[in-house]
């Protein structure tokens, strides 16, 4: 037996074996190298990259930024020629001032048109008088003409005199109502013209939006990307001229689904930065992706085909990184390896889950 064991090309065969048994055992964590700390190196820091584009066309006139400078919430990243904008500005404010004129003139219609009712029904007062007056001299015209004492001649004018304050009346009552209807379609018609002076003001704060649009600002703190838009460029509307990159970071990793098992929102997480010299920084679990990485893949996998291989696949877990820690140099899109032990307990609730 230990003749056989003195050949060196048996030992080192043996010590190959149980070498290659012990690897098997670690990359399986089975006994003796299981452990509650599962460890991915597919993770990596994420931020909010805000790319900025601009809402209107025009030529650049200036680009007071550099690449990779610090800027603060709503500092001027690039500015458009505004001149015509102005002027949209100047235009939109004389419609209005038209459209006001037009509902101010409405209104001095209604004055006027109140004033012809009153003039109307005081005509229908006089012709009323005039009526009455009429029929009385008829009255006695008539009466005066059956005993013989008038003539015919002037029976027929009392006659006539009647037939006209009563045509008098009627032009006046009829005057009224021409007037009346003069008032109700100026009221009708004051609806359209305020709806055109609210029409003409929206018009103006659009062209006032617009203007201030032509100042390209950063919408939060952060650092720049590089700077792609130069002076006297022409740029259209959505054309991208850089990134904002905000200090807020976080950490995703895409763990295997066989290492979920166990992982709690709140857990605490060892995060090694390769870019750091693999310095260690503390986090927690935030929350979990709602569903597996391959569900949100441009062109999703078909496993309904006659040659099936399974494949663990990988669910991506959100992690916050713990204040009170230097994490300036932190940028997204950097690798790092994050350790999850299973078996602490969460130290943290965080609100979303």
């Amino acid at each position: 037996m230990f003749k056989f064991l003195r050949s060196p090309a048996i030992t080192v065969t043996l010590l190959a074996g149980a070498a290659g048994i012990l690897l098997v055992l670690y990359a399986w964590r089975l006994p003796p190298f299981a452990t509650s700390v599962e460890t991915t190196d597919n993770a990596y820091v994420r931020g909010y990259v805000t790319l900025m584009s601009p809402q209107v066309s025009g030529y650049v006139v200036d680009v007071p930024v550099k690449d990779y400078q610090q800027v603060k919430q709503g500092a001027v990243l690039a500015k458009i020629d505004d001149r015509i904008y102005a002027q949209k500005v100047a235009q939109a404010r004389a419609a209005l001032d038209a459209q006001k004129a037009s509902l101010a003139n409405s209104h001095q219609q209604e004055l006027s048109a109140n004033a012809n009712i009153n003039s109307a029904e005081a005509q229908i007062d006089s012709a009323n008088a005039a009526l009455k007056r009429a029929e009385l001299a008829s009255n006695r015209i008539q009466n005066l003409g059956d005993r013989g004492i008038a003539s015919t001649s002037e029976t027929e004018q009392a006659q006539s005199t009647l037939d006209q304050a009563k045509a008098s009346v009627h032009q006046a009552e009829a005057a009224l109502e021409v007037a009346k209807q003069s008032l109700a379609a100026i009221i009708v018609n004051r609806a359209s013209l305020e709806a055109n002076v609210v029409g003409a003001e929206a018009a103006v704060h659009l062209a006032e939006i617009d203007l201030q649009n032509t100042a390209i600002t950063a919408p939060r703190d952060g650092h720049l990307g590089e700077v792609g838009v130069r002076i006297g460029q022409y740029v259209a509307a959505g054309t991208q001229l850089m990134a904002v990159v905000p200090d807020d970071v976080w950490v995703v990793a895409n763990f295997k689904e066989t290492q979920l098992g166990g992982m709690k929102v709140g857990q605490p997480v060892v995060i090694s930065v390769d870019a750091l010299n693999r310095r260690e920084l503390k986090g927690h679990i935030e929350r979990f992706s709602p569903a597996a990485g391959s569900e949100f893949a441009v062109i999703k996998p078909d496993n309904a085909t006659g040659n099936f291989t399974k494949i663990a696949q990988r669910v991506g877990v959100r992690i916050g990184i713990d204040d009170d820690q230097q994490i300036a140099e932190l940028a997204p899109g950097l690798s790092v390896v994050v350790h999850v032990d299973k078996s602490a307990e969460p130290l943290r609730q965080t609100s979303e889950n």
